[in-house]
């Protein structure tokens, strides 16, 4: 694989035999290709990544269900997958903003995916 488009599904057995530098290294040439500005290119990348690495291997299956869901309802793959990311670093950034609460961050995760609509994205202004 030596190109990455978030408009398009990467093959699963391809995108999961690159080592996560050359993964997250594709992203962040999509990005700069695409002359995309962002405050965090490799942060941004980084969530990129995991939700493609979910995507790939189906795990969590709600990031699949989530996925054909955003796509249903209008978004196109790259918004959906920016959606998906947002519901993840929310659920990250309270991990750490609240470690004394013993919250279970994978089961948050997949209900902010079973709960995250296009119209919630789209009022959020990400």
């Amino acid at each position: 694989m030596d190109s990455y488009n978030p408009l398009e599904n990467p093959d699963p057995d391809q995108w999961l035999a690159l080592d996560e530098d050359e993964r997250l290294l594709l992203i962040e040439a999509f990005h700069e290709q695409e002359r995309v500005d962002l405050p965090n290119v490799r942060l941004h990348a980084s969530l990129h990544a995991i939700i493609e690495n979910q995507l790939a291997c189906g795990d969590p299956p709600q990031a699949v269900d989530t996925l054909e869901r955003l796509l249903g309802e209008g978004l196109d793959r790259h918004e959906a997958i920016h959606a998906m990311g947002s519901v993840l670093s929310g659920v990250m950034y309270h991990a750490m903003k609240n470690p004394s609460q013993k919250v279970d961050s994978s089961q948050a995760y997949i209900e902010g995916l079973n709960d995250l609509t296009v119209e919630q994205w789209l009022a959020s202004g990400e």
